[in-house]
Order: structure tokens, then C-alpha cells, then sequence
């Protein structure tokens, strides 16, 4: 992944987030939390036309839609969180070594930068399905030429952080619902999808043996049988 490639958006003018205080409890410095991405993501439905969707989300894009089912369950008609947790502490915990990757200083040149993503890409990536170099790179490219954004990424950590622990909430929620996790996650392990299929009612769990985070092509087929079954479902 690109740990700093946030998207296309208005920056906003103010200092960068304190991740020690976040961790700390002090979360004076967080601009904005996981329900404020989700009211934008209603504001897109309501710009477009839509009542309810069917909504998907990989990684932070889980916790997301996570939110969305406990704000907003009236504008879903399902919800798929992939490679994602609940923001309890005790699951879905990285591997120092991963946390590593994502918080080390930004590069200064864009050599280095494209550097960094193809090895994030590398080991975060999985092992039972690994890219060769030079696709990694071209990814690479395309994330850093699109939207290279750091401080960006600092304010979704701290969105993360300030956001707390969803599972009470996740209890209540009354939808459709898959989980899909990988087994070898480096980043989010595979305890935050169990943990998250456990928490929503009826919510069904595939985990992948060999994905981790990212979405492989090989594993796209049995990701979009899921992904039918549970609008099926719905």
C-alpha cells in the first residue's frame, strides 16, 4: 500500500496531527473521525441520487463502512469490510515491523518515495500471491503522480485512533454483512475480521489462506462471489 496516497481532496490548513497524544487519550488534535468520512460518504449518495447502496471497504475503507452501518443504517442495503478490525485494541494488531513501514519519515525525492511504496507493497503484500517488481512499481508511480498527500495519511491514522472501539455498536447493527480477511496480514491481522464478523449479527467470515494486505487478482473471483451472495442476501 501507499501510505501516502490519500486521494483527491481539499488539504486543510492546519497542523499536523500528534500521534503520541492520540495514543495518550488526548485527541484534541484529531481534524476529523471515521464519522465524519462516513457522513461524506452519505453526502456522495445524496449528491448522486442514491437512497441505499451496497457498500465495500478494504482496510481503513472497512472501518468506514463500519461506520456507516452504525450512523447511517437506513442508507445501506449491505455491508463488506475487508481486511479491516473493529478498533479494539486487543485484535487486528500489526506487526511491529509493518507498523514500521508506515510511519517511518516521509521521503524527500520521488525515487525514494517510489522506493519505499514497492517494498510497503512487497511485505505488506501476499504471500501466497506475490507481484512482480515491475507491477509494484507501476503502482507505485500511478499513487505518488495521483495524490501524494503525508500529512494526509497522519490525519487518517489519527481519525483511526480517535474513532475508539466500534464493537458495542457493531452488535447493533441489523444488515447484511461479510467479513473478508486475509491469514497472513501483516498490517490489520486476521483476529480484526473475526473479530468484526463476531460482533455484527449473522455476518458471514471468509478468510483467505495466503492473502495479505492487499487484493491480489487471483483471489478477485472468490472476493466477487462473496461480495454477490451477501447483496443476494440483502
Amino acid at each position: 500500500m501507499a501510505a501516502d496516497a490519500v486521494g483527491l481532496f481539499d488539504a486543510l490548513d492546519r497542523s499536523p496531527p500528534d500521534l503520541a497524544a492520540l495514543a495518550a487519550g488526548d485527541l484534541s488534535s484529531a481534524p476529523y473521525t471515521l464519522s465524519d468520512m462516513a457522513a461524506d460518504a452519505v453526502g456522495l449518495f445524496d449528491a448522486l441520487g442514491i437512497g441505499r447502496a451496497h457498500v465495500v471497504g478494504a482496510s481503513m475503507g472497512g472501518m468506514i463502512v463500519q461506520q456507516l452501518a452504525i450512523d447511517h443504517p437506513d442508507r445501506l442495503r449491505s455491508v463488506t469490510s475487508i481486511m479491516s478490525t473493529t478498533g479494539d485494541p486487543a485484535v487486528g494488531q500489526a506487526e511491529p515491523w509493518a507498523l514500521a513501514l508506515l510511519t517511518r519519515p516521509p521521503a524527500s525525492t520521488r525515487e525514494q518515495a517510489l522506493a519505499d511504496s514497492v517494498e510497503g507493497y512487497r511485505k505488506l503484500g501476499s504471500p501466497g500471491y506475490p507481484d512482480d517488481e515491475a507491477f509494484l512499481l507501476a503502482k507505485a508511480q500511478l499513487h505518488y503522480d495521483r495524490a501524494r498527500h503525508p500529512v494526509g495519511t497522519l490525519r487518517h491514522a489519527a481519525a483511526v485512533v480517535a474513532s475508539g472501539d466500534r464493537t458495542s455498536r457493531l452488535r447493533d447493527v441489523r444488515l447484511p454483512a461479510l467479513v473478508v480477511h486475509g491469514d497472513a496480514d501483516p498490517l490489520i491481522d486476521v483476529s480484526g475480521g473475526k473479530a468484526t464478523a463476531e460482533a455484527i449479527p449473522g455476518a458471514e467470515l471468509v478468510v483467505i489462506p495466503g492473502m495479505g494486505h492487499n487484493l491480489p487478482r487471483a483471489v478477485w473471483p472468490a472476493i466477487a462471489d462473496a461480495i454477490g451472495g451477501v447483496v443476494n442476501r440483502a
